[in-house]
């Protein structure tokens, strides 16, 4: 034990040592790092708690015990604080999960979950995914007022708040001030742009690497729990979903993909059950146009960013 207990006081006086301001967190996390690699059996993990509103940062230390289960160090400054008061909102009381090194609040993922959603990703994803995001964003960068506009008017416009009314009810619903709210939309417009300059970086040399997935196809195909005769009458389809319309050939349902022009493809069975029907009327290959390359570049950051969520240190603090 003598090894754990000289991990313990040099702990404590690291956290001592470490600057409270949120400039100072890489320095921090590198001091951290170095004591990691003095201490290897304490699998050492610094917790940072960026506070709300305020540029002070609070650092934990959360060791494994020789004897199993962890040790969690705190070190909290002569500041005349009380310590119940000061550890009211304490990470351990109040953090939901731990990407890497980003610690996500429970009211921090309120807010994500009410103004952040995406219909296609799980809410567990989606608090990962924002907390990469977080990790790769310089928070501290100066916003242009440009993309601070342009977040603004996206963020409006996919929420339905069309004039000043509606924003302030909206902002009434999910408990934000003014200030709040500037903040708010500053963090999601430096996110918005990294996505964008990171999706301009990617989209040349995917739609390199997947040109067969960038054609324009129109097609047409219906879905249903019967088979479908594209070649009869509508009125015998039954209870079907007919679409026709233009798409990138990877977001065609599968069984269209790379089929010939003017093929009837089907009766499929799905794998939900039913069947789908469909013909491919035009295909015309890929281009590197504009339209093209924006949607090789969302495809690019949507794998980059699965990429970084299957390699991230996910920790939910359930309890």
């Amino acid at each position: 034990m003598t090894r754990f207990a000289d991990a313990l006081e040099s702990g404590t006086e690291l956290l001592r040592s470490l600057p409270r301001r949120r400039a100072g967190v890489p320095d921090a996390r590198r001091a951290a790092d170095a004591y990691a690699r003095r201490y290897p059996d304490v699998r050492a993990q610094l917790i940072v708690d960026l506070r709300p509103g305020t540029q002070v940062v609070d650092y934990d230390l959360v060791l494994e015990h020789p004897g199993g289960g962890t040790v969690a160090l705190t070190a909290p400054p002569e500041d005349g604080v009380p310590f119940l008061v000061d550890h009211s909102t304490h990470w351990a009381a109040g953090h939901l999960v731990s990407v890497d090194d980003v610690d996500l609040s429970v009211s921090q993922a309120l807010t994500m979950l009410r103004s952040l959603s995406r219909g296609g990703a799980s809410p567990y994803q989606e608090i990962v995914d924002q907390c990469l995001l977080a990790a790769a964003v310089d928070e501290e960068a100066p916003v242009d007022p440009a993309d601070l506009q342009a977040t603004a008017d996206e963020f409006r416009r996919g929420r339905g708040l069309h004039d000043r009314a509606a924003t302030l009810a909206w902002m009434a619903a999910a408990g934000m001030s003014g200030e709040r709210f500037e903040t708010y939309i500053a963090g999601v417009a430096r996110r918005r742009r990294f996505r964008l300059d990171k999706e301009a970086e990617l989209a040349g040399a995917h739609l390199a690497a997947h040109r067969a997935d960038f054609a324009r196809v129109r097609a047409v195909w219906a879905t249903g729990p019967e088979k479908v005769d594209l070649d009869g009458e509508p009125s015998s389809y039954g209870e079907a979903v007919v679409t026709v319309g233009t798409r990138w050939e990877g977001e065609l349902p599968e069984a269209l993909r790379g089929a010939p022009v003017g093929r009837v493809v089907g009766p499929e069975e799905l794998p939900g059950g039913g069947f789908l029907t469909g013909r491919v009327l035009s295909r015309s290959p890929a281009e590197a146009d504009a339209e093209t390359l924006a949607a090789a570049g969302r495809a690019a950051f949507a794998g980059w960013l699965a990429g970084r969520r299957a390699a991230a240190r996910v920790e939910w603090h359930w309890s």
